[in-house]
């Protein structure tokens, strides 16, 4: 087979179309975010919101609404019941987290669990991208668009308030205002990853695109290009790996994204594995060499 024939082959089918475009934007969203969330140490508040949103997505299916809806309402909500949990006892944030997030999802799988349904529970956990029509294709696109232009909008004060949160408070941000505007742009993303990679996977595209960029340099804004960029080329790979090893297209999405940060892990010209080995072994071999001059 050809390079022309292996690139377009896939293409000839309109539901994988579709579930390029709408894995693309999910990635480049869930990545362009999860930027923040690293710096910030939130990790485990995505992991905590997309779990979250299942018995909305659950209640969303019994009333007749689109998924993203219910989604987005309990995600939210996942994110002020935790705030207001933690404001209000001596627990630690990741404590708070951890039992808001089993408790939300534990109800999620019981409402399932008790819904006759011919949705099958592994497409909303795992995603069902290639089955995904053109409603809801327009519906990750729009929701896309407007959580990168907000974020690309606020993109300064965000980021301050990520580095330094006092000095940001000091010039007169309003840090409050700042942490909620994150939090419910992380409840939109999730939603947007929802229909890609489903309720678990998308924890991965909001931490592998920002831990790989990471890696790689120390500039936030080159950050952000760069883990947007890393993660479309990975997320391109998934599709095209899942239909010729006929794999499943989130896990392979998945893969192809934890594939590139075990690579920069390793070979990162500054932070990577082997390269600190070999400047270690450097510095070694110089120690006598420094002694016989001294």
């Amino acid at each position: 087979m050809d390079l022309i024939t292996f690139l377009t082959e896939p293409l000839q089918y309109g539901f994988l179309t579709r579930a390029l475009i709408v894995t693309l934007a999910a990635a480049v969203v869930a990545s362009v975010l999860s930027c923040w969330l690293i710096l910030m140490g939130w990790s485990l508040m995505g992991d905590a919101v997309s779990h979250a949103v299942l018995p909305g997505v659950a209640l969303a299916y019994i009333v007749g609404v689109p998924f993203s809806i219910g989604a987005f309402i309990f995600g939210a909500g996942a994110v002020a019941l935790i705030g207001g949990v933690k404001a209000t006892t001596k627990l630690k944030s990741d404590t708070v987290i951890g039992v808001v997030f089993t408790a939300l999802f534990a109800v999620g799988l019981a409402i399932v669990s008790r819904t006759p349904s011919q949705v099958d529970l592994m497409h909303i956990l795992f995603g069902n991208v290639l089955g995904v029509t053109d409603g809801e294709l327009w519906q990750v696109v729009i929701l896309g668009a407007i959580t990168l232009a907000v974020v690309l909008f606020k993109r300064r004060d965000l980021t301050l308030f990520a580095f330094d949160r006092t000095h940001a408070h000091v010039i007169g941000l309003n840090t409050k205002l700042l942490s909620t505007l994150l939090l419910g742009l992380l409840a939109l993303s999730v939603v947007v990853g929802l229909q890609a990679v489903g309720i678990i996977l998308v924890v991965a595209m909001l931490i592998t695109p920002g831990a790989t960029a990471f890696l790689l340099t120390k500039s936030f804004d080159r950050m952000l290009i760069l883990a947007a960029s890393i993660t479309a080329v990975a997320s391109v790979a998934g599709i095209y790996a899942s239909y010729y090893l006929d794999i499943s297209t989130g896990a392979s999405v998945v893969l192809a994204q934890a594939l590139v940060f075990v690579l920069v892990y390793l070979f990162a010209p500054r932070t990577g594995l082997l390269s600190q080995g070999r400047r270690r072994r450097s510095q070694r071999a110089a120690l006598p060499a420094t002694g016989m001059v001294g």
